[in-house]
């Protein structure tokens, strides 16, 4: 069946003020903008396999059935004369040495997009799930969301990650996403390609998401509601935090100059960074990650961010499939409140909603590690549950 991407899953934002005797309404609509269609009668997905390591000192013989777009070579480029990874040694040895294989490659998109993707399986033993993973809001899957790739294979599980368009290796400015329903769009049809694998098709596929990435999984559930067997959401994204808000009337102002100028990085927010990674070690890890973005929200991303946000908190009681939330108390980045709103409301029977005092944003990647081996225990042990379910079924 041909994958059909619409302009909006969810909504358009809609803002309107009142100036004086006039009323404006600033939906890209009303403005005159496009709001189109893509059609997979475009370019087709495509999978491009890479045989060695992506981000190592292979990079100049990248043999893929493309060539790589040259910010892409240069960004590699760089983050090797930096760091190249969080453990500062050889990748390939540290994937053998956890028994784990890892390997990365280049996706087309449905609209023609080259996205950047890496896949993690357990050396020794197939695979007895398959987890579709989605990271958050200015970060990639080559840093420290790359060892929660590791960390699914070392449990037994087949784990596939992609950068978002505009982030890590993907093609696109950095930083902008002018539409998260296309960016939902990019993943369904890089997972479905994943489960029409002969390896994988007899298996349940779990979508895992942290922050932004947990609600793209919801996007991603609302759209295709029967295609995945449970989600894992990590400090999800359904609300932007109060905390981190521009007082009025910046927001309304941004949402109008945002139409205009989408690709300017002037939203004033706060360094979300320091706010998020509670341990001070791995606030520093994070900080040499060479391919984050580290500028101000653009204008078209934040707009975007908004409208989901949104769109999420008026539909979480439409959510159906089995899904596990693990949220900090002290996250001031996302809401726990609402993620306790999503499992009051959300209209699933199989829903497990678990509350950590004293933990921030970045739950896997900011915690100390004896709270993340906590938090990983939770998330192994409602897996294990439902795959018994599963291979009952």
């Amino acid at each position: 069946m041909p994958l059909r991407m619409r302009s909006h899953l969810s909504p358009p934002l809609t803002f309107t003020a009142s100036l004086g005797l006039s009323i404006f309404d600033f939906s890209p609509l009303h403005l005159g903008l496009p709001t189109s269609t893509f059609s997979s009668g475009g370019p087709p997905a495509q999978h491009l396999s890479c045989s060695e390591p992506f981000a190592s000192h292979y990079v100049a013989h990248w043999h893929c059935k493309t060539a790589m777009d040259s910010s892409i070579v240069q960004a590699q480029q760089k983050q090797q004369q930096v760091r190249v990874n969080p453990w500062a040694c050889d990748e390939q040895e540290h994937y053998k040495r956890l028994g784990v294989l890892g390997k990365s490659s280049a996706f087309i998109s449905p609209r023609g997009l080259r996205l950047f993707t890496r896949t993690f399986e357990p050396a020794h033993v197939f695979p007895s799930a398959c987890i579709c993973m989605i990271h958050g809001y200015s970060t990639d899957i080559s840093w420290t969301f790359r060892n929660t790739g590791i960390r699914f294979a070392t449990m037994g599980y087949a784990a596939f990650a992609m950068d978002i368009e505009g982030h890590g290796y993907s093609e696109g400015l950095k930083g902008f996403v002018p539409n998260l329903d296309f960016v939902a769009e990019d993943f369904y049809s890089f997972f479905m390609v994943q489960k029409q694998d002969p390896r994988y098709k007899d298996l349940p596929f779990f979508l895992f998401g942290e922050s932004l990435g947990g609600g793209i999984c919801l996007l991603l559930h609302l759209a295709h509601p029967q295609d995945f067997a449970g989600a894992i959401l990590v400090s999800p994204m359904c609300k932007i935090s109060d905390t981190i808000k521009p007082p009025w009337p910046l927001p309304q102002l941004l949402t109008f100059f945002s139409w205009l100028a989408p690709t300017w990085g002037v939203v004033p927010t706060k360094d979300l960074r320091p706010l998020s990674f509670k341990d001070p070690a791995k606030l520093e890890l994070s900080l040499q990650n060479p391919n984050r973005y580290m500028g101000k929200p653009r204008l078209g991303t934040a707009r975007e961010m908004v409208r989901v946000t949104l769109y999420l908190s008026q539909r979480l009681h439409e959510v159906s499939l089995p899904f596990l939330v693990v949220h900090g108390v002290g996250d001031v980045v996302t809401d726990p409140e609402v993620s306790r709103a999503l499992f009051e409301t959300a209209k699933s029977t199989d829903k497990t909603l678990k509350l950590y005092d004293g933990m921030w944003h970045a739950l896997l990647a900011g915690e100390c590690d004896a709270d993340v081996d906590a938090i990983f225990n939770d998330i192994q042990k409602w897996l294990e549950e439902h795959l018994e379910k599963c291979n009952e079924e």
